[in-house]
């Protein structure tokens, strides 16, 4: 964990680099703030993936209460319409899932991680600790 110091200046781990421009720690703060969205977004597709399946499984109970009410025609279009069903064709939400984070997320988190140790030395939220200070005082 990090500590400010007590003049007010971030700790070591969130000082810019020598030489490096505001520009620049701007441009690694929007890159910042795009994957933390990213991330939401992830969680959302977790959620969606989870949801999913969760109402496929509730599915077999309106299955078998349609079945014990008598109306075995609309149980069996249930079980054979919805149950199971892919929510794109060909794909399940775990394969949207892995989609996602294989062809978007991870690239995406790498190359964010790339930039901020090329261009800050791997300094993480220098743009928050910057902003952090600016506020303070």
């Amino acid at each position: 964990m990090t500590k400010d110091h007590d003049d007010g200046r971030p700790d070591p781990a969130h000082r810019r680099p020598e030489g490096m421009s505001d520009t620049a720690v701007e441009a690694l703060g929007a890159l910042s703030k795009a994957l933390e969205t990213t991330e939401r977004a992830r969680g959302h597709l977790y959620s969606f993936h989870q949801l999913t399946g969760t109402a496929d499984f509730q599915l077999d109970e309106a299955v078998r209460l349609l079945r014990e009410a008598g109306h075995p025609e609309e149980a069996e279009r249930i079980r054979t319409e919805l149950v199971g069903r892919n929510v794109t064709p060909g794909h399940w939400t775990f394969q949207l899932v892995e989609e996602y984070d294989d062809g978007y997320y991870r690239p995406f988190a790498a190359l964010e991680a790339e930039l901020t140790d090329r261009l800050a030395g791997g300094r993480r939220h220098l743009y928050e600790a910057e902003l952090k200070r600016r506020r303070r005082s």
